[in-house]
């Protein structure tokens, strides 16, 4: 156990269960204080991580996180929350967990031992050569996610592995491999804690890296937000009368003409265009032509400039 560190002992809390209340949410936060230390050590890897995943999902490729229980769970999650959050497909980011769905809320005894069960799952959803797998793993060496990862690249894909432990096994079977060493964890083994922590904000640097980079985001407004409450309706509202310059009423109407759709209701406003041109404007750029700015219509320079930042930055 001592040669991972996920699984050593924490001296700073081995008295733990001895400590009043108060020291011991010291204790605890002390410990947490090391984690953001232990990802910025893996940025480089990180932002290499972004620029690779982004290459292949503008190739038409899809994301893939797996792992077994806390990291599983981790990998779900991030995954559910980029349909809201930038709209995009559930198939474009997919999180596959030890166990199936039924693991999301119960542990399945014996899940992630099966080291062929991950490549079963990834045929089903026709993984290809063109898509990512994330393995996640705190320990480095659950055998379901090395044997998704081992499929992964056999057949050419990108692999990136994801484990708090130094020159874990998963790295055999990875391209890019992020290891934030948190250290041993305040309850011997109990990695849902710093390493689960860990593990959380390096997918959230990376979906939100690639979303930033397939122009989901304007500064850094949603502008791709999925309306699927009363909550992210107002905030629709809000980010179309921000960027196009106009009142809350005016965004609410052009929301409501272009079906929701922000960057089309922000490209409509700014343009004067009507709203199929809108939208055919937006995918006519593809997210490469930038100098479109003699055909935007009325509005300020400062409008015209924004609708020429949404055009060009349309997937």
């Amino acid at each position: 156990m001592e040669e991972r560190k996920t699984e050593g002992r924490n001296p700073a809390t081995s008295n733990i269960d001895t400590l009043p209340t108060i020291e011991m949410m010291w204790v605890i936060n002390r410990e947490d204080h090391k984690v953001a230390a232990a990802v910025e050590s893996q940025i480089p890897e990180i932002a290499k991580t972004v620029d690779e995943v982004y290459k292949r999902l503008k190739a038409g490729g899809r994301l893939f996180y797996c792992g077994a229980g806390t990291s599983g769970r981790i990998g779900i999650l991030d995954a559910s929350e980029c349909v809201p959050t930038y709209n995009v497909p559930p198939t474009l980011v997919q999180g596959l967990i030890a166990g199936g769905n039924k693991a999301v809320f119960k542990a399945v005894e014996g899940a992630e031992d099966d080291v062929e069960a991950c490549e079963k799952e990834l045929k089903e959803r026709r993984f290809t050569k063109r898509d990512v797998l994330v393995g996640i793993a705190a320990s480095g060496t659950t055998p379901y996610v090395l044997g998704g990862l081992k499929y992964a690249r056999s057949i050419g894909a990108l692999t990136v592995g994801i484990a708090c432990n130094e020159n874990p096994p998963l790295a055999r079977f990875c391209q890019i491999n992020i290891t934030p060493v948190v250290g041993p964890e305040v309850i011997t083994g109990s990695t849902r804690m710093k390493a689960g922590t860990a593990q959380k904000l390096v997918l959230n640097m990376i979906s939100t890296g690639v979303m930033i980079r397939l122009g989901k985001v304007y500064g850094n407004l949603m502008v791709d937000l999925q309306i699927s409450n009363a909550k992210l309706a107002d905030r629709a509202c809000r980010i179309v009368e921000e960027v196009a310059n106009v009142d809350y009423n005016t965004a609410s109407k052009a929301l409501e003409i272009c079906n929701g759709e922000l960057k089309t209701a922000i490209v409509y406003l700014c343009t004067k265009l009507d709203t199929n041109d809108a939208r055919h404007r937006l995918e006519d750029c593809g997210g490469s032509r930038r100098n479109t700015g003699s055909r935007t219509g009325g509005g300020s320079p400062k409008t015209a400039k924004r609708a020429v930042w949404m055009q060009g930055k349309s997937l």
